[in-house]
């Protein structure tokens, strides 16, 4: 029988089997022996970084498809294309006001013919309006202008929904590809996947030939932010991880960054996809430079694949690996006894056999519909803040990497409730309080934005570990991608509150700000899990907040 005992590292365990091998992770030998996160895991970090901040490029749609001014063309005074005069100064004779601005789907109809440049009122029935049978664009730099999709809200918006489905639609394919043929295998098809499709998709003749290729190259290539987050999270020791985790947000957070200023440097769309899309060919060198993640080649049981890892490893980081720990890393571990074995409920029945279960089941999916919601529904209305798109963008982007870096600062001091309860109270306080603030103070409307979108960054890198720490081991893995998925309802939904803003521009900002405020009153109904043991049983997460439950392991 074997027999298990607590090692050096919290948490973490050696097993001495019958032949009396000792099977040791590779969580002791990087906190013993090879260090947590030395010059080799910054190295990995710093490469798979690249990829990280490319995957970002896959929200181009942000600026390809964005929403362009655009209102009637008014054939009967000589225009005879998209492309004329946007204000001529006869244009309000001919179409009505909108607010601040002249209508984009309506014009007076007409009674006669004017010339180019000269429209006078009585040629119009100011009387009533009419709907356009062509469009004048302000800009040309959108698929809008090249595929005529003026007052097409929704459709125009379609861009960004199909790019989220294709986001979920990847998950298990890419969890297929790296569990069964490696990370490395996963990062180089993501790459060339994401590259090539995206280069077709600039020669797209038509907007279904537009969209289509935007699903399939976010079906087929979005896993590069995965793959990539794998690599950097597999590497480093367990005192490094949630840094590692906000270290790897935070390059997302530059990729945008880059897409912005890129998209403000190419503005066509066309060329802007070739721009982001063809240096990415440059990454399929990782094949060759790019070591295995060590872990998936244990898993595996790859162990002299593994053990030429480990000695660079070692050799990189300036360490030495002793020769009994290489042979008990690269041991296969003896099978649980079978008197350890305990049988379990199904999920589903757990689930309603146990109110608090249940409660938590029915809690955590709508946090992660808010914070995604949020989180990509203001990078996307960032842009029509101001005639400055680009920068709004980038600075709503850019504001995310002190947020998530907040978040690792406060989570262990003050608390995982008090943390993620404060971020969704500050970005739905926000929210809610910009859609008061009069469009002329700019300045003022800019910071309160920032402000939302930093509240919901800290929530972003919270939500994940807390979510982890409510439910047991036992079901951690299933609760959390059924949170998880859930929440994708949030990214499909983001891209189409610009379109709510035809009716009334405050509707995105007081969606936001109300499920800010609702998830932020629901964080306060579970327990605070700083401080606590993780559950590995449904009697230990269910035992979460009542006395004697706030223990440390190890």
């Amino acid at each position: 029988m074997s027999e298990m005992r607590k090692d050096s590292v919290p948490g973490q365990q050696i097993v001495d089997d019958k032949a009396g091998v000792k099977h040791i992770d590779l969580d002791h030998v990087l906190v013993n022996e090879l260090g947590q996160c030395g010059r080799f895991q910054l190295i990995n970090i710093l490469l798979v970084g690249i990829p990280l901040l490319t995957s970002a490029f896959m929200n181009e749609f942000v600026f390809g498809a964005a929403a362009i001014p655009h209102r009637c063309r008014i054939p009967e005074c000589g225009e005879d294309s998209k492309l004329n005069v946007f204000d001529p100064i006869w244009i309000s004779n001919a179409v009505p006001q909108s607010g601040n601005t002249i209508a984009s789907c309506q014009r007076f109809p007409s009674l006669g013919n004017g010339t180019l440049g000269v429209c006078p009122i009585e040629l119009f029935d100011r009387s009533t309006t009419t709907s356009c049978d062509g469009f004048v664009y302000a800009r040309t730099d959108s698929v809008v202008y090249d595929f005529d999709l003026g007052c097409q809200e929704w459709m125009r918006a379609l861009a960004g929904t199909l790019n989220s489905v294709g986001a979920l639609l990847v998950l298990p394919m890419t969890g297929f590809v790296s569990d069964r043929f490696g990370r490395r295998v996963a990062l180089i098809i993501s790459v060339f996947n994401m590259a090539v499709i995206g280069i077709i998709r600039s020669f797209s003749v038509n907007y279904p030939m537009y969209l289509a290729l935007q699903i399939l190259q976010t079906t087929l290539g979005a896993g590069i932010y995965s793959a990539a987050y794998i690599f950097a999270a597999e590497m480093v020791g367990p005192k490094y991880r949630v840094l590692t985790s906000a270290t790897s947000s935070s390059m997302f957070a530059v990729g945008q960054v880059i897409l912005g200023a890129t998209s403000w440097l190419i503005p066509s769309w066309r060329y802007l996809l070739l721009a982001l899309n063809i240096p990415c060919f440059l990454m399929l060198s990782y094949y060759w430079i790019l070591p295995e993640s060590v872990r998936w080649l244990l898993s595996k049981e790859k162990f002299e694949e593994a053990r030429v890892v480990l000695k660079k490893v070692a050799k990189v980081n300036g360490k030495q690996i002793s020769e009994k720990s290489m042979e008990a890393l690269l041991t296969p571990a003896p099978p649980p006894p079978e008197s350890t074995l305990q049988t379990k409920d199904s999920l589903v029945k757990s689930i309603v056999k146990s109110p608090v279960l249940l409660q938590r089941v029915c809690t955590t999916p709508i946090w992660w519909i808010t914070t995604i919601l949020v989180y990509y529904g203001l990078s996307i209305n960032s842009t029509s803040l101001s005639d400055e798109r680009h920068l709004n963008y980038i600075l709503t982007v850019a504001v995310e990497i002190p947020g998530f870096y907040s978040a690792v600062l406060v989570l262990d001091r003050i608390g995982r409730k008090m943390t993620l309860c404060g971020g969704f109270f500050m970005s739905a306080a926000c929210n809610i309080a910009f859609i008061f603030i009069p469009n002329d103070l700019s300045v003022l409307r800019q910071i309160i934005f920032l402000l939302g979108k930093f509240g919901i960054s800290v929530v972003v890198t919270s939500l994940y570990l807390f979510t982890s720490e409510l439910y047991p081991t036992q079901y951690r893995h299933s609760l959390l991608g059924f949170s998880s998925m859930i929440g994708r309802i949030g990214s499909i939904t983001a891209p189409l509150t610009p379109a709510l803003m035809e009716y009334w521009e405050g509707i995105p900002s007081m969606m936001f700000g109300v499920l800010g405020l609702i998830s932020g009153l629901l964080v306060l109904t579970q327990p605070e899990t700083l401080g606590t043991k993780m559950p590995d049983t449904l009697a230990e997460a269910e035992a979460l907040g009542r006395p004697g439950s706030r223990q440390q392991t190890g």
